[in-house]
């Protein structure tokens, strides 16, 4: 599964050598929008900027340019993705979603 999700996004690969530290997959369009997801750093690897350093990276890539909406869900993140322009949604009225969180569970 995770392969799979990897494989349909746009993903960034953080590495220290050859040992991968972290990782971010952008689910877009590469037109209109984008969807911050599964944003993550090594626990050892945190503290040191890397998070920033990423989402600079990111935010600058040149087929992400121009896109007129990205979004991206967090439970403890808002102060660090606030520094990158993220908001609460202007409009939460508007939004709406299927949410299925046993997904991923196998049936016996």
């Amino acid at each position: 599964m995770v392969a799979r999700a990897f494989q349909n996004s746009l993903a960034f690969g953080l590495y220290q050598g050859k040992e991968q530290v972290g990782w971010v997959r952008v689910i877009t369009d590469r037109a209109t929008f984008a969807y911050l997801a599964d944003v993550y750093v090594l626990e050892a690897h945190r503290g040191a900027g890397l998070g920033q350093w990423l989402m600079e990276v990111i935010l600058s890539y040149p087929e992400l340019q121009g896109l007129r909406r990205w979004m991206l869900a967090t439970r403890d993140a808002h102060e660090f993705y606030a520094r990158y322009g993220f908001r609460p949604l202007a409009a939460p009225e508007r939004f709406m979603e299927r949410h299925f969180p046993d997904a991923y569970k196998k049936s016996v």
